[in-house]
């Protein structure tokens, strides 16, 4: 019968890059909420940083995509 602890523990471990893809996610999205709120209070325009955090969403979107598909697959 083979130890299943340890696929515990590597797959455990794994949750990290699940709160690295939420994090990522939700600075996206604080960034385009600091864009449009930006572009509705002042007449100024946004900065590039803002635009460049901006593209934490979708990165932080295909990564708990692959989290998800990496950690519901079975074993054999």
């Amino acid at each position: 019968m083979p130890d299943s602890s340890a696929k515990r523990a590597a797959r455990g471990s794994s949750s990290l890059l699940l709160y690295i893809a939420m994090g990522l996610f939700g600075l996206g999205l604080l960034a385009v909420v600091a864009i449009f709120g930006i572009g509705l209070l002042t007449s100024s325009k946004p900065g590039l940083w803002l635009y460049l955090l901006a593209m934490c969403a979708p990165v932080g979107f295909l990564l708990a995509v692959f989290y998800a598909m990496w950690t519901g697959r079975r074993a054999r």
